[in-house]
């Protein structure tokens, strides 16, 4: 094989894994993001001893009175879960705009538009001015789009998006198709009109018709950008990040707007690109499948938030598997779709990404028995979902006995069934926990938690499955889980106005969301606050930390707080 034509493999294989490690390492590459945001700033709580006004927690939640607690600053958690998020939604932006740069509605157009640009100005100086204001212009328009949407929505819609039933189906549609379209089943067009009008304004002078040339690059190259920015933008919209959509629009134009100006002021460097070939269409295809595979976590949240019970893990497992080994097949040549040049020979690059789809297709089947598969913990479904479980102790030994108290019927236990842990005793009521903690004499970890929550699934497959913690969890407390977005209703007589946010209280996530921001002003999920019977608050609250030793000492600290004031109590 010739070093030329082993270029496009070379460039393919090093783009695509890229994509592949990024998009498969989403939730390790929250963690920064997401720890950060989920940890929030304590500065602003006080932990007294002191009683509350009403013992009686259920009254205080629905009253939205202060149980020994002082909300933290709104200011203390913005600045605490900006910064961090922001860069990591620009960084995906970043990846999807080089990944769209090498499809094949854009890539061909690198080379011509510099030159064009080059030739046309007359000079070298004044032909990299012409690339840098196209540049500029690529930024200013995809940019534009971010901030559209951040205007639409605004950004208390934003951060509700997440959890929405309605959206999330969307998302899940929206992807889909995205996915089918970079198969080559249609291809997603802007009206040719459109096109054509920004194509007759390019031919003006001046910065005005350079501007419109970019603009055209957008319009004409939809078929391409297009379901990569609407994942990006899927993505952004529900992190609740005000400047979330403008933050991704900039990674990605970015991206498009870089290479025109580095070739602009190095073109020689043209004649090392790779030609073009069908290699290009293989990205697309290979990112269709992904776009396909990832459109199902949106359907599984809803699936779990409105009790469908029919999208089990096993189903989730089933179909991701079939998707990775369609996907191999395809790398392999064995399969062909209808825009796909014939594969004479396989490359060595492309062999080794075949190896890699396949090994991890592999690695994916034994979960469909139960195996905990940590690296893609947080797409997939609650173990609880899954109907044949090889192993049903969750990491921590012998399943536990049920404790012994007065309370006899868990409330909301059959709501909550499919979010269940192996060896641990959920709780789902405030006022039973208390009554329970009372009569065991054990301190409360309540769990802020969701059923759309990927960190929350993290936690619990690569935390609480360590047989320490596992052991801790079953033993020391009483585990209260309260699902911030629980669609069932309350009934009439509990739905009240929130004096928090003048909303009003309708459903089960609608109470425990009001609680948890009314009471630490956090949103974010998951968070665990430990308190005694008197829902006191023992020690500083945490959120999603995927380090077992830091949540051991969490426990640990815990529970040694609520031994040395129990004893005073």
């Amino acid at each position: 094989m010739s070093i030329q034509r082993s270029r496009p493999a070379f460039l393919f294989f090093t783009v695509l894994l890229v994509v592949l490690g990024f998009i498969f390492n989403n939730g390790v590459a929250k963690a920064a993001a997401v720890q950060t945001a989920d940890t929030i700033s304590t500065a602003g709580i006080e932990f007294t001893e002191s009683t509350p006004a009403k013992a009686d927690t259920a009254v205080a939640v629905n009253q939205n009175k202060p149980t020994a607690i002082k909300a933290v600053s709104a200011t203390a958690v913005k600045e605490t879960e900006k910064p961090k998020t922001l860069w990591q939604i620009f960084i995906a932006g970043l990846v999807g705009g080089f990944a769209a740069l090498i499809m094949p509605c854009i890539y061909p157009l690198l080379p011509l538009t510099v030159s064009f640009f080059t030739k046309k100005a007359g000079s070298r100086s004044k032909g990299i001015w012409h690339s840098l204001i196209y540049g500029i212009s690529i930024i200013v328009i995809y940019v534009t789009l971010g901030l559209i949407i951040t205007l639409v929505f605004g950004s208390d819609a934003l951060n509700s998006l997440a959890t929405s039933g309605v959206f999330n189906l969307f998302f899940f549609v929206l992807l889909v198709v995205f996915g089918i379209s970079f198969l080559g089943a249609f291809e997603l067009q802007l009206p040719s009109s459109l096109a054509n009008k920004l194509d007759a304004n390019s031919d003006k002078g001046g910065l005005a018709g350079i501007f419109f040339m970019a603009a055209t690059l957008a319009v004409v190259s939809f078929s391409c950008t297009g379901p990569i920015i609407g994942y990006l933008l899927v993505e952004a919209t529900s992190k609740g990040e005000r400047l979330a959509p403008i933050m991704g629009m900039l990674g990605f134009s970015s991206a498009l707007a870089i290479p025109f100006t580095i070739f602009a002021l190095f073109p020689s460097l043209l004649k090392s690109l790779p030609k073009s070939g069908g290699w290009l269409n293989s990205v697309k295809v290979v990112l269709g499948f992904l776009e396909l595979a990832f459109a199902l976590k949106f359907l599984s949240g809803v699936d779990l938030a409105y009790h469908w019970n029919w999208f089990d893990r096993e189903v989730f497992l089933s179909i991701w598997i079939a998707l990775g080994v369609l996907l191999g097949l395809y790398l392999i040549g064995k399969i062909k779709f209808s825009h796909d040049s014939d594969l004479k020979y396989l490359s060595v690059p492309r062999t080794f990404i075949a190896i890699l789809v396949f090994a991890f297709t592999i690695y994916m089947i034994p979960g469909l028995w139960g195996a905990p598969l940590k690296v893609i913990s947080g797409f997939l479904p609650p173990p609880a979902t899954q109907d044949f479980m090889l192993s049903n102790n969750g990491g921590g030994g012998e399943v536990e006995p049920s404790q012994t108290v007065s309370i006899k019927v868990k409330k909301y236990e059959e709501l909550f069934k499919r979010g269940k842990h192996a060896g641990l005793n959920e709780w789902y009521d405030m006022d039973q926990a208390m009554q329970v903690s009372k009569e065991l004499n054990k301190p409360i970890l309540i769990d802020f938690t969701g059923w759309f929550c990927a960190n929350c699934r993290r936690m619990e497959n690569e935390v609480w499955s360590d047989a320490a913690v596992h052991k801790r969890l079953s033993n020391d407390f009483v585990l209260l889980e309260l699902y911030v977005d629980e669609k069932q209703e309350l009934p009439a007589n509990e739905q009240i106005v929130s004096k928090f946010s003048g909303k009003k209280i309708k459903t089960i996530g609608n109470k425990w969301s009001d609680y948890e921001a009314s009471k630490f002003n956090v949103n974010s999920q998951p968070y665990y606050v430990i308190v005694n019977a008197k829902g006191e608050v023992l020690v500083p609250p945490q959120g999603a930390n995927y380090s077992v030793q830091n949540y051991i000492e969490f426990l640990d600290s815990g529970k040694a707080a609520y031994e040395k004031n129990n004893g005073r109590n």
